[in-house]
Parts: structure tokens; sequence; C-alpha cells
């Protein structure tokens, strides 16, 4: 009798919004980067993988084109929503759909370089971290993209008392218990490194690379990049001073 196919060790979260032309491209990216060849066993990390597409309600085709992918790359996994919930929504059905012991985020829009996951797992071995970011270097964006993009991230770090040089980079490597544990809320994905602290995790940093958008739109703006960031980072801290801190003494049963 056929042996049922191993589960994954690493689970890559991609929501997925109108990115339609990007999509084989990242798929083969990720394959070239892990070593795998549609089996999702990542020869270049020693992992077995898989990846959570979520789409998020695209109007594009995008979920169409997952699809037509997925006949060959049985290690594509497609959650599909039923209208737009926003990226944060989408992070948590990735989470929970995920089977992988780490979890990898990236977007969908080939900004992110598959190629840097392996540094950012290498990273989570040798430093032991609960979370392993990205921070972009030779940001490739527009001067009006980039400055709202800082405005943001000091915002962010300023009123949550954070040091995270690129709250922003959706490439991240976590432990899946842990980041399955978190409370999320709208806009909240901006969050998770200080959210991984704030139960307790730690979080470490790594260079990663950036590239220009060859296909679609940018999904943000002034509104969503800036204005949304402060008040999110608002709740954040009111959940920093709410937080329950104790340390149990003792315990006889």
């Amino acid at each position: 009798m056929p042996t049922a196919p191993l589960p994954p060790e690493l689970s890559l979260v991609v929501p997925v919004y109108n990115e339609r032309d990007n999509l084989p491209l990242l798929v083969e990216e990720i394959a070239r980067a892990l070593g795998g060849a549609g089996a999702g066993a990542g020869a270049g990390t020693g992992r077995r993988y898989e990846i959570v597409a979520v789409d998020d309600g695209s109007t594009d085709g995008s979920l169409e084109v997952l699809k037509t992918l997925k006949r060959d790359h049985p290690e594509l996994h497609i959650v599909a929503f039923a209208a737009n919930a926003g990226q944060t929504a989408a992070f948590a059905a990735g989470f929970r759909a995920a089977r992988g012991g780490v979890i990898v985020t990236l977007d969908a829009d080939l900004q992110n370089d598959p190629a840097d996951i392996p540094a950012l797992l290498g990273h989570l071995d040798v430093t032991g971290a609960t979370a392993v970011v990205g921070y972009r270097v030779n940001r490739r964006d527009t001067g009006w993209k980039l400055l709202q993009s800082r405005i943001a991230n000091a915002v962010r770090n300023r009123l949550n008392g954070e040091t995270i040089r690129d709250t922003g980079c959706s490439l991240k490597a976590f432990r899946a218990e842990a980041v399955r544990a978190l409370p999320l809320y709208s806009g909240m994905h901006r969050f998770l490194p200080t959210l991984v602290k704030l139960y307790g995790g730690t979080v470490a940093e790594v260079p990663v690379q950036h590239r220009p958008r060859r296909f679609g739109t940018t999904k943000y703006g002034m509104w969503n990049r800036v204005w949304r960031s402060f008040a999110d980072a608002l709740a954040v801290r009111w959940m920093q001073r709410r937080a329950l801190r104790y340390r149990v003494k003792e315990e006889l049963l």
C-alpha cells in the first residue's frame, strides 16, 4: 500500500489580493530557493514545505491562477475568502491552516525575495528565537512611499516602545505555536514581533533584499500606512499596558 506523505515542516503563509501575474513566478522562486520542484521537499533547507496561499477576495482572477498552479504544485494549499477581509485576516487564516512547525510570512507581490528564506530559518535555528524578522536594505520604492513607511515605522516604535527596524516588512519566520497563540485584530499583522514579545517570546532581526514591483499595483497609501498605523499602535499600546504579568513561585498538586 502507498504510504501517506509526510506532513510539511515549514509553512509559507502568503496573503494574495489581486496578484495574478506575480503568482506563477512566486511559486517558481520559492521552489528554487527551497530546493523543491513541486514535491514540497526543500533540498535547499532540508525541510518539507507547503505554500499556504490565502486569496483575500481577489477580483483579477488570482484564485483561478492558484488553482491552475496547484495541478503541478501539490505543495500549494489554497484558502479562499468569500470577500476581501484584509491582510491581518489573511495571515490569521493562513496560520490556522498551516501544518508546519515553523511559519514564514511573505508578500505575493515579489518585492520580498524568497531567496532570503533560508537565511531567516538558519538564524531562527542558531539564535533559538521565537521569531526572526527581516528588515529591507536598499529598498526599491519611490521617495514618497519611503517617507510614508519611515513615518509609520517611527510612530509604531515610539508608541509601543519598540526598536524594530522595519515593522512593515512581511518577510518573517515564526515558531508556529507562538504565532498561532497571538490575539489578532484588524491591522495587527504590522505588530506581530511586538505581540510575540508581549507574550514572552524573543525576536531577532536579519537584513533582507527588496525588489521593485513588476506587476500589479500597491495596496497601501497614506491612509493605511501612516494614519491606520497610528490608530493600531494605540491599540497595541493598550494591550501592552493591560497584559497580565506574573511569575509562579511554586505549584503543589
